[in-house]
């Protein structure tokens, strides 16, 4: 492991291009073959200061693993690459159109859990689910072809709306199993 090279980037590190549409199937086999040979338990025997070493080898590759296997975090990692803050947190204007149907959407699943009524959050549910997928495979053509971090980083600001509503939706889904 003398030569794990620290300064890849997270696509590098896999053999992956960097897109931010890849195949998830193939980089789970990419992080299992790589985390076999870097894991801290291969290291045991040496000595302290490689222990270190090869905590720290297994834990970029769990890092890298989780920022690319996570769509948003993927889109994010990307336009990072390419100097672009996605500027969550200091930008939050979006179109009209968008905050409404955000409002509506969460109006509803509040609704469904007032009336303890599973089958309407499951509709809300899947309307999210979606419109997430549409609003990815938009974010994907931005980056990957279009190559307009710009546009991806408003993108990824709106996902982080969805993101947040989906877990609304998880909670709404707990207390209803309550």
């Amino acid at each position: 492991m003398q030569s794990f090279d620290f300064s890849k980037d997270f696509f590098n590190l896999f053999g992956l291009n960097r897109c931010y549409h890849l195949d998830s199937a193939g980089l789970e086999v990419q992080f299992r073959a790589l985390q076999a040979r870097v894991h801290p338990d291969k290291s045991a025997h040496l000595s302290d200061a490689e222990q270190r070493l090869a905590m720290q080898r297994s834990t970029l590759v769990n890092e890298a693993y989780q920022t690319l296997k996570s769509p948003i975090r993927r889109a994010r990692y990307l336009l990072s690459l390419h100097d672009v803050d996605t500027q969550e947190e200091t930008n939050t204007v979006m179109p009209i159109d968008f905050l409404m149907a955000q409002m509506e959407l969460r109006e509803a699943v509040e609704a469904a859990l007032q009336a303890q009524d599973i089958s309407a959050l499951d509709e809300q549910a899947a309307h999210l689910t979606t419109d997430t997928r549409a609003l990815e495979a938009e974010l994907a053509e931005q980056i990957d072809t279009v190559q307009n971090y710009q546009a991806a980083a408003g993108l990824v600001r709106k996902l982080r709306f969805m993101e947040k509503l989906a877990e609304e939706i998880a909670s709404a889904y707990d207390e209803l199993d309550n």
